[in-house]
């Protein structure tokens, strides 16, 4: 009698720990415990962005924490959760006060010249989404001599990895992995700059931070694109597609 087998489930690579979007780019992260990934990644990630004066004429417009380290203190959230793309968000300063995004006193108070832009497809440095291994944000941390900080790294997703292994993402690049009911592939190492740095909780900058990747060309973690968008939750496992 022939016997129907069922392939093995394939072992995870690790599990979601935390899930960020950043509704304003360089300000601070929006955890949340769920998200639709679409082609642009996570909803509601980086739709809105500042401008720097000298946008114009500059390869790179946007004003983030290597201009103004100060902006990751400022703390957006969306004001309509549930329309991520098409929400609006309040901006609270690292005095407290309350703003719209759009009033112009904000853009005011981040430099001269500073203006508003908004992408529904989001503002990304260079692919939809970037991942980073809590290994990794660990053995970074223990160089440089700074408390453990994930949000140093600015990642949509934060990976405990099954095997208690730094930089175990590297091997991940050019694979497909599923996660939740998304299908993402990674494509690139990601290249990083003074913006790690910056200790997200205070805007003091550390240099060593950077200095610790010296034996690795600067890359830390990965960026991935989206092939089968879905949605993603913290608890699911990552696993090879």
């Amino acid at each position: 009698m022939n016997e129907s087998r069922q392939s093995p489930e394939p072992a995870p690579l690790g599990v979601l720990s935390q899930l960020w979007r950043y509704p304003v780019k360089s300000m601070a992260a929006e955890a949340v415990e769920r998200s639709e990934v679409s082609w642009h990644g996570v909803a509601g990630d980086r739709r809105w962005a500042f401008l720097r004066r000298d946008s114009e004429t500059n390869g790179f417009p946007y004003l983030t924490i290597r201009d103004e380290p100060r902006m990751c203190l400022y703390r957006a959230e969306l004001t309509e959760p549930a329309r991520p793309d098409a929400s609006s968000v309040q901006v609270s300063t690292p005095e407290g006060t309350r703003y719209a995004v759009d009033d112009p006193e904000l853009a005011h108070r981040l430099g001269d010249g500073v203006r508003l832009t908004r992408l529904r497809r989001g503002m990304h440095d260079a692919m939809p989404l970037s991942l980073i291994s809590t290994a990794t944000v660990a053995e970074l941390c223990r160089r440089a001599g700074v408390p453990y900080e994930p949000q140093r790294f600015r990642p949509n997703l934060l990976v405990e990895t099954t095997e208690d292994r730094p930089f175990t993402e590297d091997e991940w690049v050019g694979r497909t992995l599923a996660l939740g009911s998304t299908v993402l592939r990674v494509d690139l190492h990601d290249p990083r700059c003074v913006m790690i740095n910056t200790d997200p909780r205070t805007s003091e900058t550390t240099p060593a931070v950077l200095r610790a990747l010296a034996d690795r060309k600067a890359r830390a973690g990965v960026y991935a694109s989206v092939v089968t968008p879905g949605s993603v939750a913290t608890g699911d496992k990552l696993v090879l597609n």
